[in-house]
């Protein structure tokens, strides 16, 4: 496949198919539990990718380096992941990825209060205020805007979530991990996998399971989430940020989040109406930002490198 080609076929990968995996969480939670559902995504995904990486001839991680990545799976996987499919039962998909799009702006923050890799400059402050005021959009039902509010539970998760994630970049830059993409992106996958499977049990919701009683659907959804969602679009990803500019790579940040709104509209019959498109454009106007003053300052690599231990969603 000539280059260019396959750069094409990678971005869209990147676009399409993480945009995309909101809606499928949202089809498999609607039959099983959201841990559960979440324990045996990851869990086959993470085991496939270390198999990858071993028959590949690269080492599993250091006992050291396995505390990192137990430390880091609790973070993305249990925290952001698990609180991710637990919202899609009362918020839309395309929604949860707008939510989740407020990542670039807490990793921001933590940079600046954490690593003081940045400074809170009029630009940054404006991009945090439009993002925030995005989120405010969504949430707030004093507003006066056509469409109900999101559900204040459930966003309130997505934040969480989203400072979880936010931590965890900041973590796998000082954190000693595998050299390895693939094996450190696989272990701790893995890891996450059974964190999860153990926080479902502590819920009680492997409690009567029937795997029969779910429908084709489901599991569809669910295959999808494992194979394109987890593994392809891993593998575009690591090809692009090897091939393109970590500028480029970096656009499916505000690129995914449109991509889920129309999804979960045109498929999921989920509702475009004046909250949900404001709030969309303030959100990604708020990445935009940040995203591109880290390109003039030179700084754009960092967070998207930080970002090699696991994939959206």
């Amino acid at each position: 496949m000539p280059h260019k080609l396959k750069t094409l076929a990678a971005f869209a990968t990147l676009y399409l198919v993480w945009g995309s995996t909101y809606f499928a969480i949202r089809v498999g939670v609607r039959e099983m539990e959201p841990l559960l559902m979440a324990a045996i995504r990851f869990t086959i995904a993470g085991a496939l990718m270390c198999a990858w990486g071993l028959a590949r001839g690269q080492r599993l991680p250091s006992r050291r380096q396995w505390g990192s990545i137990v430390l880091l799976a609790f973070l993305i996987f249990v925290m952001d992941y698990g609180l991710l499919f637990s919202a899609e039962r009362r918020i839309a998909s395309g929604m949860a990825a707008v939510m989740l799009a407020t990542i670039p702006a807490f990793t921001a923050v933590a940079e600046i209060i954490w690593l003081r890799t940045q400074r809170l400059t009029p630009r940054l402050a404006t991009a945090l205020l439009v993002g925030l005021g995005g989120v405010v959009v969504l949430v707030d039902p004093s507003l006066g805007l056509s469409g109900a509010p999101v559900y204040w539970l459930a966003a309130m998760a997505l934040v969480l979530a989203a400072v979880s994630w936010s931590a965890a970049s900041i973590l796998m830059r000082l954190l000693p991990l595998p050299q390895s993409k693939v094996m450190s992106a696989g272990t701790q996958m893995l890891a996450g996998g059974v964190l999860l499977a153990v926080a479902s049990v502590i819920f009680g919701q492997e409690r009567g399971f029937d795997p029969a009683a779910v429908s084709l659907g489901a599991w569809v959804a669910l295959a999808y989430l494992i194979g394109p969602g987890s593994l392809l679009a891993f593998g575009a990803y690591t090809w692009l940020i090897q091939h393109e500019s970590p500028t480029k790579v970096g656009t499916y940040a505000y690129v995914n989040p449109l991509v889920a709104v129309i999804i979960g509209y045109v498929l999921g019959g989920e509702r475009l109406d004046a909250r949900t498109l404001l709030g969309t454009v303030l959100v990604i106007a708020s990445v935009v930002i940040i995203i591109s003053g880290k390109t003039r300052t030179g700084s754009a690599a960092a967070p998207l490198g930080s970002r090699l231990g696991a994939e959206r969603p």
